[in-house]
């Protein structure tokens, strides 16, 4: 199965807003397309132009009806330019059938039990004299820190992503947009 297989089999999940365009005037717009905050992660997700890898990999790992559940989660999403810095033959590897359970450890590490919006964040960084570890549902701590006014997460192998798009409300928890994958200690 390769990744254009499975982006065509999005439709199956999409799922029409059918809300008033001022009801969530405050939620950020995620690669021009609006975030409805009554709206699950995965309904938002799949709206989004700059997450069609992230929603597919999703999809290929059997985590729609968890992401789709009551939470309250905070999702740390990787954009599609995000995973196009990990080769096509991996990323294609990956979305193997018999790859699933990594596929779901590198996706639950981008997954906390909580919905932490980003001032939380901030107020934790700050109590714990600039780094607070962030404990995933994948098994994966993240660092926390601030650079500058942006919030920074760093994987156990070094890797740093910075959220771009922060507090993206929904109805079972909150997305901060970032712009690298993470992975689990190697």
């Amino acid at each position: 199965m390769t990744i254009k297989t499975i982006l065509s089999a999005t439709a199956a999940i999409c799922i029409g807003t059918g809300a008033l365009a001022d009801a969530h005037a405050t939620n950020p717009m995620v690669g021009g397309a609006e975030m409805l905050p009554e709206m699950n992660i995965v309904e938002n997700a799949v709206n989004s132009p700059i997450h069609t890898t992230l929603v597919a990999a999703v999809q290929a790992a059997d985590l729609v009806d968890t992401l789709m559940g009551p939470g309250p989660f905070t999702v740390f999403a990787p954009t599609d330019d995000a995973f196009g810095m990990i080769s096509e033959d991996s990323l294609n590897a990956l979305l193997q059938p018999e790859a699933k359970a990594q596929l779901q450890t590198v996706l639950t590490c981008h997954v906390v039990g909580a919905e932490v919006f980003s001032d939380a964040i901030a107020g934790m960084i700050a109590d714990d004299n600039g780094m607070h570890p962030v404990p995933t549902l994948g098994g994966c701590t993240l660092m926390a820190q601030m650079d500058g006014d942006n919030i920074t997460l760093t994987d156990e192998n070094g890797r740093v992503a910075t959220v771009t798009i922060a507090d993206v409300d929904q109805s079972n928890g909150v997305i901060h947009v970032i712009d690298r994958v993470m992975l689990p200690k190697q």
